[in-house]
């Protein structure tokens, strides 16, 4: 009985099928269909196994079988404050990667470009020229959008947020809002047409409690939103990355198409872009409050992360505007012991959400750290620094996609 209960090993001979089994034995749609769930990091190492394997990655099927992968572990783009190499984070394998695929058709220099969105499998970059163009960041496919036909110089450019319609990222729209308050207009790029849109103006909204205030609910589709950094942020010579400028994020909720960015005047405004209006909310703090603060997307939601100072101690927490109440509502907070290490220090952060997981960069003259929170757990973990040739690094903005080679622009 004893004998029986145990499992035969395939050299037993009971299962020829097991001793002669592999991959070569499945057929091509099999096989592409196993390769596309390794992770992004391994489709350029599967090139060299063998030929079969090199056929099978650059074939059209092959894409569209990790397309149909429903998600994969975020990689976050970092940029050093040069702006001169771009580096990427993968949480699958919790180590830091250089980006060697991008060949932007920039006037002068790599320099020129910088990240400016991301949604999906795509990254939207912006010349110093005022155009952009759109790029998988994984195959270094780029796309130049058409020109804007804008005057910037007249119209200050607030943000710029980028949003796909489709897993394969077949459809992608880019949205610029424009103007300074109460004078705010918006500008949008769909990729089914190929065209920018034009312009269209917002009205201020006045009272929140008139007859019309559904009209301009936050839940309503197509509202933007952008908050404000106020007092004296960053007191040294250590500024918010360029590329992080116009921080937006941008959100799909009950098919409803919401848009926050990061501007100057000290408040969140959200701008309704169905209903053509905006309107303000309360501040977090004071205006002459110290602070560094920056917005977020995770799980559908806008959230805001908050670096401040008060009676000797720091504190970094996150934030959600609770609409029932009308109130700002505190969800997480990193351990004292963490944040503890900042005070004085002047530091900036720059952040980026993916799924329940913020990606934090602190940045100071004195410290440079990057910080993984995951909201469900509320644990805070410090990440490995990024050493390139033999020097670490230190970057200053990030933006996270999903690694997928199939995305095209």
């Amino acid at each position: 009985m004893e004998h029986s209960l145990k499992r035969k090993s395939p050299e037993s001979g009971h299962h020829p099928l097991l001793n002669t089994f592999s991959l070569d034995d499945l057929n091509e749609d099999l096989l592409e269909r196993v390769l596309s769930w390794l992770p992004t990091s391994s489709f350029f190492r599967l090139t060299s196994v063998c030929k079969r394997w090199k056929s099978a990655s650059a074939s059209a099927s092959f894409k569209l079988a990790c397309s149909r992968v429903p998600s994969r572990d975020p990689w976050f783009l970092m940029v050093a404050p040069s702006l001169n190499q771009s580096v990427v984070f993968d949480s699958a394998e919790n180590n830091w990667k250089r980006l060697n695929h991008l060949h932007l058709s920039c006037e002068d220099s790599s320099i020129s470009c910088i990240p400016v969105a991301a949604s999906g499998g795509l990254v939207c970059y912006r010349k110093h020229s005022g155009d952009f163009v759109v790029c998988n960041p994984v195959t270094g496919s780029c796309s130049d959008l058409p020109p804007l036909h804008f005057a910037p110089e007249n119209q200050p450019l607030n943000a710029v947020v980028m949003s796909t319609t489709s897993m394969d990222q077949v459809s992608y729209r880019i949205v610029l809002v424009f103007g300074e308050l109460p004078n705010l207009l918006f500008k949008v790029y769909n990729s089914s047409s190929g065209c920018w849109e034009g312009e269209i103006a917002l009205r201020r909204k006045v009272n929140d409690d008139d007859d019309n205030s559904m009209d301009c609910d936050s839940s309503d589709d197509n509202v933007v939103y952008f908050l404000s950094k106020a007092g004296t942020v960053v007191a040294s010579s250590m500024q918010r990355s360029p590329s992080k400028q116009y921080s937006s994020v941008i959100t799909n909720k009950d098919g409803h198409e919401i848009v926050y960015f990061l501007s100057s005047s000290g408040t969140v405004v959200a701008c309704n872009l169905t209903y053509k209006c905006f309107f303000e909310y309360p501040r977090l703090l004071p205006v002459f409050s110290e602070y560094s603060i920056d917005i977020v997307e995770c799980g559908g939601e806008m959230l805001v992360v908050l670096l401040s100072e008060f009676l000797e101690s720091t504190s970094l927490r996150v934030w959600k505007f609770d609409e029932a109440n009308r109130c700002w509502q505190q969800i997480a907070a990193m351990p004292a012991a963490m944040s503890q290490e900042w005070y004085g220090k002047k530091a900036d952060i720059n952040c980026v959400g993916a799924g329940d997981r913020i990606f934090i960069c602190l940045n100071s003259p004195e410290l440079c750290t990057y910080v993984l929170c995951d909201l469900v757990s509320n644990k805070w973990t410090e990440l490995p620094k990024c050493c390139l040739n033999g020097e670490v690094m230190e970057f200053m903005s990030a933006f996270s996609f999903e690694p997928r080679i199939e995305a095209s622009v």
